[in-house]
Order: C-alpha cells, then structure tokens, then sequence
C-alpha cells in the first residue's frame, strides 16, 4: 500500500509581526511629535509669549 506524504506550505510568521513592529513604530512617531509639541507649549507659557495664544 503506498503511503502518501503532504507537504504543507509554512505559514509566514513574519508578516504578524511586521504589522507589530509598524503599529509600534507609528505609535512612537506620534508620541514624540506629541511630546515634542507640549514641551515647545510649555516652555513658550513659562517664558511669558504675548500674542500667540487667543
């Protein structure tokens, strides 16, 4: 009786974790163009900016 074998296709891991890695990587932009843009709010509110706030 012959005996068959199958031979699956590997299931790419790597695309789970590059869509990680993406959504981390956005995820940081953002919090540094955030963080950036408070520290520049805060300095200009300590150091007194007249004119620029309504």
């Amino acid at each position: 009786m012959p005996t068959a074998i199958h031979v699956a296709a590997p299931i790419a891991a790597t695309s789970a974790s590059s869509e990680k890695k993406t959504e981390r990587n956005d995820l940081v932009s953002v919090a540094l163009f955030s963080g950036i843009g408070l520290l520049i709010s805060l300095v200009a509110i300590l150091m007194g900016v007249q004119g620029v706030w309504y």
